[in-house]
Order: C-alpha cells, then sequence, then structure tokens
C-alpha cells in the first residue's frame, strides 16, 4: 500500500462523493507526484500529492460533463448576457493575487510554510502539525500570526482600513 492512500481516498471521496471508482484517480495522483519528484524537489510530499488528486478529480469530473443541445426558437428572442470578466477585473485579479503573494513571502519561513499548507492546499491543523513536526498550537498560533501580518502588509500599502469596528 502507498503512504497516505487511505486518507487520499477519503479525501476524494469527502470531496467528491459522486465519483465511485477512485482507483485511476488515485494511480494518476501517484504517477504525476513521481513525475514532479523526478523533474525537481517537492517539499510537501503529502500536500502535493492531495493537491494533485484533487486537480486529477476536477479534470475527470470536466471530461464527464455532457451538455445536451436543444433546438431553440427565433434567436431574435434571446438575451446574450456575457458573464466574463472583462480586462479590467482580470488585471486587478492579478494585481491583487500578486499583492497576496508578496504579503506571504515577507512571513518568516515556519509562518509562511503553515499558512501554505492551510490555505493553498487546505490541509487541516492536525495535518500540517504532522507534516511539520510541529505541534496544533503552533499551527494555530502560527496561522493568526501569518493572517495578522499579511493584514498589516495590506494596511501598510494603503489597500485596507486599519479601524476595527
Amino acid at each position: 500500500m502507498k503512504p497516505h492512500e487511505s486518507a487520499l481516498r477519503a479525501y476524494l471521496r469527502s470531496l467528491f462523493p459522486s465519483l465511485t471508482d477512485l482507483d485511476d484517480l488515485v494511480q494518476e495522483s501517484y504517477a504525476r507526484l513521481l513525475r514532479a519528484r523526478e523533474k525537481g524537489k517537492v517539499k510537501y510530499v503529502k500536500a502535493f500529492l492531495f493537491a494533485i488528486a484533487r486537480n486529477a478529480a476536477l479534470d475527470f469530473c470536466r471530461r464527464q460533463k455532457v451538455v445536451s443541445f436543444e433546438p431553440i426558437g427565433d434567436s431574435a428572442d434571446l438575451i446574450v448576457i456575457d458573464e466574463r470578466p472583462d480586462v479590467a477585473e482580470i488585471v486587478n485579479k492579478q494585481q491583487e493575487l500578486e499583492l497576496l503573494a508578496e504579503a506571504v513571502q515577507s512571513l518568516p519561513e515556519r509562518c509562511r510554510q503553515v499558512l501554505t499548507l492551510r490555505l493553498l492546499y487546505e490541509l487541516s491543523h492536525k495535518e500540517i502539525a504532522a507534516e511539520l513536526g510541529i505541534s496544533n498550537l503552533t499551527v494555530k498560533a502560527q496561522l493568526a500570526k501569518g493572517m495578522r501580518r499579511c493584514a498589516q502588509y495590506f494596511q501598510m500599502r494603503g489597500l485596507v482600513n486599519g479601524d476595527k469596528k
């Protein structure tokens, strides 16, 4: 049995309850992990594996979607609304993500590791503690410290209001 396999299966079942056969996804996840490890350094194997599995499951779900086409009447009666974001929204989102990345990069290493594992890889406090070899209390403290420092980072740049009401 592969390390983390039972936890990975439970994780996939909880996120994608409609998927009945997880064998292919688990196998694909481990194969992708091995390829990634050959290409470079994978720092947090378990977190990386779970992210790979989630992405593989999302890919599988996208491929399984069936689109049905039904004939429509008069096309003049159709109202078309373009719900895609415009260029300004896309640029704004990109700038926000870059600022968030800068804020996270400015954190001390342990704090950055904990925040990344929690927010990006969605690991629980217990999983983070096990991954990094620290206590749950340290995880909670580092998360609070990271969130506080990121908020200060944004306040110093005038992006959020520092008033608490």
